[in-house]
C-alpha cells in the first residue's frame, strides 16, 4: 500500500521566508504597546463584576446542592438506605 504524499512533509515545520524571530525587547514593547490600548475597568465597574459573579454562583451552588439533596432522597427512597 503506497501512502500518497503531496506538499512539504509534516515533520519539519518551514518558517514563511522573510519571517525572522521577534527579539524579546520587541516583543516586550509590543506587549506594554497593546496593554496601553485595554479599556481598564473603573473600580465601581470592577465591584459591580465581582458582585454579579459571586451572586451568580452562589444561585448555581443552591441549585445544585437542591437537585443533589432531591436526587438523593429519591434514590435512596427507591433502593432504600440508611
Amino acid at each position: 500500500m503506497a501512502i500518497d504524499t503531496r506538499g512539504e512533509t509534516a515533520d519539519k515545520p518551514s518558517r514563511p521566508s522573510g519571517k525572522k524571530r521577534t527579539s524579546p525587547a520587541l516583543f516586550y514593547r509590543q506587549i506594554v504597546a497593546e496593554l496601553r490600548k485595554v479599556i481598564w475597568p473603573t473600580r465601581k465597574d470592577l465591584i459591580t463584576y465581582t458582585s454579579v459573579v459571586l451572586v451568580f454562583v452562589l444561585i448555581m451552588v443552591g441549585i445544585v446542592s437542591a437537585l443533589d439533596f432531591v436526587l438523593t432522597e429519591g434514590v435512596l427512597a427507591v433502593f432504600g438506605g440508611s
